[in-house]
């Protein structure tokens, strides 16, 4: 039997990573599309609305598919050295210890793409959660 942990049907290779942060939703929500951008995104001029284009200063460039202020942005999320994009999903959640912070990126090429992005968002939401509760 193959290992197809984190192959879908319909949107192929994908990861999933999730962390609550002891904050309120507004405030999280507030600081992801703000000064937090770039921990999650990159440095870039987000205009936060469906099919605005970005690009980041290290070389990651879409659109944003979805917005639900504060709740999730959907995009299509692009490194540079890809020859495909994938869709990545931010969402904030209200959970009973804080706020819950989801990535989801689904459309990966293969088995080795969503290890690297796996290794990825989880640095990601271990920056987010020590920016949002370390003390200011």
């Amino acid at each position: 039997m193959t290992n197809t942990t984190g192959k879908t049907k319909d949107a192929g290779w994908e990861v999933g990573v999730r962390r609550t942060v002891s904050a309120p939703v507004e405030t999280v929500w507030d600081f992801l599309v703000g000064d937090g951008l770039p921990l999650w995104l990159g440095n870039v001029a987000l205009t936060l609305e469906k099919g605005a284009e970005y690009a980041t200063d290290d070389d990651i460039s879409g659109r944003i598919l979805s917005y639900t202020p504060g709740l999730r942005i959907r995009l299509s999320w692009q490194p540079g050295e890809w020859d495909h994009d994938s869709t990545l999903q931010l969402t904030v959640r209200q959970a009973e210890t804080g706020t819950t912070i989801a990535f989801h990126q689904e459309r990966l090429s293969g088995r080795e793409e969503r290890k690297i992005m796996l290794g990825h968002w989880k640095e990601v939401v271990e920056h987010l959660d020590h920016a949002l509760t370390a003390p200011h």
